[in-house]
């Protein structure tokens, strides 16, 4: 090497970054298994050992490989304590941000070439809330089924922030969840429901006979709710906070049905998603409906901007919901989504 013949100069000097101009073009040219390992790495947090187990390669191999992609870039990627990796240079960042764009690209192509035959069989991975897992999606997924029965469906279940990071990751194909989705700027995310929520109290609770419900009759009880930034929680709080109220929250959760378990052992008050009551718990609890005093949240369906979706995905899609066409979802794919008043959206 080059540096090894100057001796007594600082690697800086010969480890100077290339404008990042010729590193994109560097990246169309380079081995892209090697880009994809370099996102794999910072996925896994640099965490070497981890990443070669999940690639099935060698902690040495892939070490070397990250060694000659920073050579082949002439960019130092990694800051570096020691032997290990703890985090990325300014440079490696933007590099970063050009190879999942390379690795993702290639990724619709692999799909594309696989043909006609995977028209009708595949993976569909989807991520989604407690809540529609729960109480909306069964229909769909069991529809769904019925049409593709080749087609294994993967649901991965956690808070918005999660599931949005799945679909940056690539860990899935689509995210259905609330419209904190909005925050994610890589997201085309697809409004499909409104959806607004419910008091759920025992038979007998006083909050029965007051019609209608105002929050001040609501922050009189422990309330047990969603945790905070999960399926509209912040609302609800804006809700309170508009009438000079602070609730008193005794227990939040993720799931509505750990919510009606514990509002059923008399902890306090339910909110929940007004879909997630269901006939089977009317035998033991009462929903009280309170749109007029939280405004209704939108549900969306959440992909990564310019994916390709084979068709069995626009297929799900639709039976979600119905009223949303394969040209909607393209435009919101290529970031031109038509207007949309949320106002016309059906409820769920």
């Amino acid at each position: 090497m080059v540096g090894s013949q100057l001796r007594g100069q600082p690697r800086s000097l010969f480890f100077r970054p290339a404008p990042l101009a010729a590193a994109a073009r560097s990246l169309a040219q380079m081995n892209i298994a090697r880009l994809k390992n370099f996102t794999e790495i910072v996925k896994n947090n640099f965490n070497i050992s981890a990443t070669a187990e999940k690639l099935y390669t060698s902690q040495p191999t892939l070490s070397k490989q990250m060694k000659m992609l920073e050579d082949e870039l002439g960019l130092a990627l990694f800051t570096r304590k020691g032997k290990n990796l703890v985090g990325l240079t300014s440079a490696g960042e933007q590099v970063m941000e050009l190879a999942k764009g390379v690795v993702a690209q290639v990724e619709q192509i692999n799909q594309l070439s696989l043909g006609e035959q995977l028209a009708t069989s595949g993976v569909l991975r989807i991520a989604t809330t407690h809540t529609q897992a729960r109480y909306k999606l069964p229909a769909v997924i069991t529809e769904f089924s019925r049409r593709y029965p080749d087609v294994a469906i993967q649901l991965h279940q956690g808070a918005p922030a999660q599931l949005a990071q799945m679909v940056q990751s690539g860990d899935v194909d689509m995210a259905i969840a609330t419209e904190s989705m909005y925050l994610f700027d890589e997201l085309a995310a697809v409004p499909c429901y409104r959806w607004g929520r419910s008091v759920v109290v025992p038979h007998g609770h006083p909050l029965i006979d007051c019609q209608p419900l105002s929050m001040a009759d609501l922050a009189r009880y422990p309330l047990i709710t969603y945790v905070f930034g999960f399926t509209g929680r912040s609302k609800m709080d804006k809700a309170f906070s508009r009438h000079g109220l602070s609730p008193k929250t005794v227990l939040t959760a993720t799931d509505t049905d750990v919510i009606k378990h514990y509002v059923r052992l008399g902890m306090g008050v339910g909110v929940i998603a007004s879909v997630a009551f269901d006939e089977g718990d009317r035998e033991d609890l009462v929903s009280l409906n309170i749109d007029h005093l939280i405004a209704s949240s939108a549900t969306h369906i959440c992909l990564r901007k310019h994916a390709h979706l084979r068709d069995y995905m626009y297929d799900f899609i639709h039976l979600y919901a119905p009223h949303i066409s394969r040209e909607t979802v393209q435009l919101h794919l290529i970031n031109q989504p038509p207007a949309a008043n949320m106002a016309e959206l059906p409820w769920l």
